[in-house]
């Protein structure tokens, strides 16, 4: 076996909160008079939220904003998100991701999650995986977002692994282009997939298991 841990990309990956997000932004856009729609949406992928609100106000065409105004729109999303989060479930994490988890941890693989969301270890404890993991990167522990590869630098440390010896699995075109630049092999599924950004590029994270026997 090639690699000693692995290290998941939370939305997209384990489970999918893309809608939620979606629904977020796209209030906060309509209360702004922006146009948004799911295409935009795909911009926002795998970016911060500080990052996504300056692509959405560059369709903006009322007054500047101020960076308290922007601080406290940044905030408004996230508390709209957060409010669907928490009607999240165990039932929102794909039985298909569950059976893979619990694959590669029998094969005695370290795992962790490497997010830039705040939100991880909050959608993290509503799916049943708030201990599961051996390190979780997130949001709050960056200061750089993807394709900036900080968030898997940093759990891989936590993990005590070097990069070379991590497999990054992503869905987004910008986390793969992380995992890249901080030398590891990324895996991809989705949107990154179809893209071809991956070293492997996989229908499902199932496939997983094939290449991490």
């Amino acid at each position: 076996m090639r690699y000693r841990a692995v290290i998941f990309d939370l939305d997209g990956v384990v489970c999918y909160t893309d809608e939620y997000h979606y629904l977020a932004w796209k209030a906060l856009a309509d209360k702004l008079g922006v146009p948004f729609d799911r295409a935009f949406n795909d911009r926002l992928r795998g970016v911060s939220r500080r990052e996504s609100l300056r692509l959405i106000l560059e369709r903006y065409a009322g007054p500047a904003l101020a960076e308290a105004q922007q601080a406290a729109l940044a905030e408004e999303k996230n508390a709209l998100y957060r409010r669907y989060l928490h009607q999240m479930t165990s039932a929102d994490l794909p039985a298909e991701v569950k059976s893979t988890l619990d694959a590669l941890r029998a094969r005695g693989l370290k795992l962790a999650i490497g997010s830039s969301s705040k939100n991880a270890p909050l959608i993290l404890e509503r799916v049943g995986l708030g201990d599961f993991f051996d390190a979780v990167a997130d949001g709050s522990c960056i200061t750089r977002s993807k394709p900036d590869p900080e968030v898997f630098l940093k759990a891989a440390a936590m993990l005590g692994e070097r990069p070379r010896d991590c497999l990054v699995v992503e869905d987004a075109v910008s986390g793969a282009k992380a995992g890249h630049t901080g030398g590891f092999a990324v895996a991809c599924v989705g949107a990154a997939a179809r893209a071809g950004a991956g070293d492997h590029n996989f229908r499902s994270v199932t496939d997983l298991v094939e290449i991490l026997e």
